[in-house]
């Protein structure tokens, strides 16, 4: 593991720490601010909208100019965004600042790119499941000092600290090395066209919105759920939190060991015991197992972009990986409100819907998926 690499993953450790003590607070914070169930699925939704908008430029950018560039500008704007979130006074500004750290979604593209190339002797899937471990690594404590400090100070304070946090990260990042720009060999016909605009790629990217659509479902209001059903409380929620990224951090290093294909395929079954856990379990200790399977969802999305790297060059790899998050982000966009919908009918209906979609979704990935699943052994 080079220097950069390991500047990389303590940049994204010391972030995920950060982010880790307000995002998945953002909902009970919206609720605290006045927002309907309804209006913070859309909010949510519409959040998933500007994470999608960057992702295809940024990969497209950072395979021509080079990533480093748009690494730190990622930086720089998430820690303005936040703060703008840790200052607001209504829900207005504080959507508008959560639109701007939504923005900030464009950096998987480079960094994946980044940390690709500077793998070394590690696979695509080993190196993506790795940084990823590294950012959910640093976010297990967040939570549990999340949970406390929205217990018994106030959520708003989750905001300005992690606004700090941002800042130390910023400095960090700051002292990676440029890459040079890959291009294409002289004499090759190889193109964006002829990778990205094919019918073999495009039907993997349609697989992949199913799938990731499905198991985005029951994510977004989860935690209003177990507050306003399940009668747990602020700190017990940052304990689920807490484990939800140690999840991401045990599932990613272990099926990550796994071929790409195989082991994402077994992250869609822990997503499915996740809905059946949270919508049948009776008490923490069983709420504590879905969120560890919950990080599930964070492993599979390492995995997808570890196929696609695959099914293109070097030289369109940023693009490829930008195809693949907007189409992760537009399922974002389209699960919170219908996950909005279904709480306001029957809180409980999320979760029979998320775990028949996600059934479906493994049948779909191994009958469609342009992917050849691939043995256990990677």
């Amino acid at each position: 593991m080079n220097r950069d690499l390991k500047l990389v993953i303590l940049a994204i450790t010391t972030w995920g720490f950060g982010e880790g003590l307000f995002l998945l607070f953002q909902p009970l914070y919206l609720e605290e601010l006045g927002a309907s169930p309804l209006l913070i699925g859309a909010i949510m939704g519409g959040i998933g909208l500007a994470m999608s908008i960057a992702h295809i430029p940024a990969g497209y950018l950072a395979d021509r100019f080079g990533r480093r560039p748009l690494l730190i500008a990622a930086w720089l704007l998430g820690s303005t965004a936040l703060w703008v979130m840790a200052l607001a006074n209504s829900i207005q500004i504080f959507v508008i600042g959560s639109a701007l750290y939504a923005v900030t979604a464009f950096v998987i593209s480079p960094l994946n790119s980044y940390v690709t190339a500077a793998r070394g002797k590690l696979t695509v899937g080993r190196v993506l499941t790795i940084t990823s471990a590294a950012f959910n690594l640093g976010a297990i404590g967040g939570p549990l000092l999340g949970g406390w400090i929205g217990e018994n100070i106030g959520l708003r304070y989750n905001f300005m600290l992690a606004a700090i946090i941002f800042v130390i990260s910023t400095l960090i990042i700051l002292n990676i090395r440029s890459q040079p720009v890959e291009n294409f060999p002289p004499g090759e016909k190889r193109s964006i066209k002829r990778e990205i605009f094919t019918a073999r790629y495009i039907r993997y990217l349609q697989v992949v919105f199913f799938v990731m659509f499905a198991l985005y479902l029951p994510q977004p209001l989860s935690q209003n759920f177990l507050l306003n059903e399940r009668a747990v409380n602020l700190i017990q929620i940052g304990i689920l939190l807490s484990v939800r990224r140690a999840g991401v951090v045990f599932l990613n290093l272990t099926l990550g060991r796994l071929s790409a294909s195989f082991g994402f395929i077994l992250a869609q079954v822990a997503m499915g015991l996740f809905t059946l856990i949270i919508w049948q379990g009776t008490g923490i200790p069983w709420y504590i197992l879905g969120y560890m399977l919950m990080g599930s969802y964070q492993t599979a999305r390492a995995l997808v972009s570890a196929q696609v790297r695959s099914l293109v060059s070097a030289a369109n790899m940023g693009l490829a990986f930008g195809t693949v998050e907007t189409t992760n982000s537009i399922a974002i966009i389209l699960a919170p409100p219908i996950a909005g919908y279904l709480y306001t009918q029957n809180p409980e209906t999320i979760y029979l819907t998320s775990f028949i979609l996600i059934c479906a979704g493994i049948i779909i990935t191994l009958l469609f998926s342009p992917v050849k699943i691939k043995s256990v052994r990677a």
